[in-house]
Parts: C-alpha cells; structure tokens; sequence
C-alpha cells in the first residue's frame, strides 16, 4: 500500500459508503418487507480500546478520523487483562491486543469476535533480567521468581511459557507470579524482581535504563495482534457500520506511521509523555500493517490457544475459527 498523501485523502473520502456497504452486507439486499435502511452514524458512538495510546496516536498523527460522521471515544488501558474486562462490562466496544489475551478472554467466556488483525516483530516482547543479574540464560531461571505482565494468558506468559519449554524446563520450576505493568515496572527498578516477562513500552523503557534481554519472543511468540471487538457492539448496526469504517481508517494509519516512524514517534512521545529514546524504541518495534483475518491467522490463533490449553492453561479449548468475524474488515 503506498504512503502518497494525495492517495490517503481521496481513500478517506470514499471511506463511510465503503464501510456501510461492507458492514450491512447481506442486511442491505431488498428482502420482501424492502430495503434495510443504512444506519444513521451521527447517532452511533464506538468506545475503542487501546493500550498506551497506541492506535489514538497513530490516528491523531496520520489526521484519519477527520470528518468521521460518527463520535468515538478513547479508552487507554495498561494491559489487554483490564481492558478485556471493560468490553466484557459494556464500558468499552473495542480491543487491541496481541494473540494470546483475546484468546485468554474468549477461553473465559467473554463475548467476542477478533474483526481484524496485524502482524509485527515478536521482539517487542521479553523476558528481561536486571543489569548485572548472575541469570545468563533461561535455563538459570529454574527456582527463581519471574514476574509476568499484566495477567495469566497474556502475550508475556505465553513467551515465559515457551521459553522454560524451550530450555527444558517445566512451568512449576519457576515461582510465577502476575503485576500490572506499571506495579513491575516499578518493583524491577528497585531490584525487588529476578526476571520479568514484558512488553511495549514497560520493555523498551526497562531496557533503555540497562535492563538485558534474556530471551525475546522471536521464535516463540506469532507477532499477531488482533482488533476485537464485542458480540454486542458486534450486532448493533450502527456500530457495526462504524466499526467497519474506522478499522479501514486505523489501516491507513499504520501506513502513514510506518512510512513516517520520526513525525509518529514525535506524536507518541507527547501524547505518551514517555522519555523520546523509550518512545523511539518502541515505535520502531511497533510496525504492523492492519490485515484482514484470513485462513492463516486463524490457523496461527489455533496454535497458541491449542497450546495454553494442552498446558491448563485456558479452562477450555478456543475454536478459533468461531472467535473470528471476518466479514468486517477487508484491505483498502
């Protein structure tokens, strides 16, 4: 997809009939009572979820919720745990998060499709050691106390999970325990954590002030992040049309922040409030391109949910292939 702004500007116009027409889909065809009415999006506002003011910044940034006809409302989390518990609760239609925690949330039984999806560099996920640990390797972990963000089933777990698997070692020969990452963040800077499993910005911040990574997620994590959003904001017409519209929006907002990593990291390190270098880190392992939930992501989604629940893990196995709503979202 090319970064022309010319070229984004006339795809924003075209934009809300391209949504609704996807959107309403086979509800738009003349049935014998008439024609279903396109929803009216000045009267629908999406609550969308974020973590770290990810995609707001992207969005803010690239100027692709301009002239949108419906509201929107932002909702920042500090991990996808939290923020999967609001979109259970109602308060929030949305979710961005990596593979592992919409799984983690469908294994628990909350209500949810995956609508679209991104694949970035697994590196943005670690296990880091304090600098000056005498822990080497993963295999050194084994009696020790790792800390995981933010909760059980998150993208950081499944890393840890792997790893000790990749070392020999099973999950019982650690002490496992679960902090938001704010509260590790803070605990690992004051030397109170042996290891810790991360992710984003609580890594790239750790590792600016000399933390070392012990093992990342290349190799074991997908990369795959995914969009979900709620069964019931899902089945709401007017929300569905305007969800249609702004994940082709956040699409085009990917595009411009790749292809403008200086003006994106700027944008974030202000919104973000988080030191330029961390902010740089971060943006520069932060790349994906939003894509259209496909048979292969689907086939990767079963991988890791068939793995956390073959580990008790998940209290039961995920069907991926019924998790997903691939109707909504299709590449401009």
């Amino acid at each position: 997809m090319t970064s022309d702004p010319n070229r984004i500007r006339r795809l924003l116009t075209m934009l809300p009939a391209a949504a609704l027409l996807g959107a309403c889909g086979k509800a738009a065809t003349p049935q014998a009572s008439g024609p279903v009415a396109a929803p009216d999006l000045s009267k629908v506002k999406l609550v969308l979820g974020d973590q770290v003011k990810l995609l707001r910044t992207k969005a803010e940034a690239a100027g692709v919720l301009e002239g949108i006809p419906y509201q929107i409302e932002w909702a920042s989390f500090q991990g996808a745990a939290p923020l999967f518990e609001a979109v259970v609760s109602g308060d929030v239609d949305t979710a961005m998060a990596a593979d592992t925690p919409a799984l983690a949330a469908a294994a628990g039984g909350a209500r949810v499709k995956v609508v679209a999806a991104s694949v970035s560099s697994p590196t943005g996920v670690a296990i880091l050691v304090p600098p000056g640990s005498p822990i080497k390797t993963v295999a050194d972990l084994k009696g020790r106390n790792v800390i995981v963000s933010s909760a059980r089933g998150s993208v950081a777990h499944y890393l840890l999970f792997g790893a000790l698997r990749e070392a020999g070692l099973k999950t019982e020969d650690v002490n496992t325990g679960f902090l938001l990452p704010s509260d590790a963040a803070v605990a690992f800077s004051s030397g109170k954590i042996e290891a810790w499993a991360t992710f984003g910005t609580y890594q790239a911040s750790a590792e600016i002030n000399g933390a070392r990574v012990l093992r990342n997620g290349v190799g074991i994590n997908s990369g795959i992040g995914v969009i979900a959003a709620s069964d019931a904001a899902l089945a709401d017409a007017g929300k569905r049309a305007a969800l249609a519209d702004v994940l082709r929006r956040l699409a085009l907002s990917n595009t411009w922040a790749n292809a403008h990593p200086e003006e994106y990291g700027e944008v974030f390190q202000r919104l973000t409030g988080l030191p330029a270098d961390v902010a740089r880190l971060a943006v520069s392992r932060d790349r994906p391109q939003l894509r259209a939930v496909d048979g292969e992501i689907v086939r990767q989604l079963q991988l890791v949910a068939d793995t956390f629940f073959e580990a008790k893990l998940f209290p039961r196995r995920v069907d991926a292939s019924l998790l997903v709503d691939a109707t909504l979202y299709r590449p401009v």
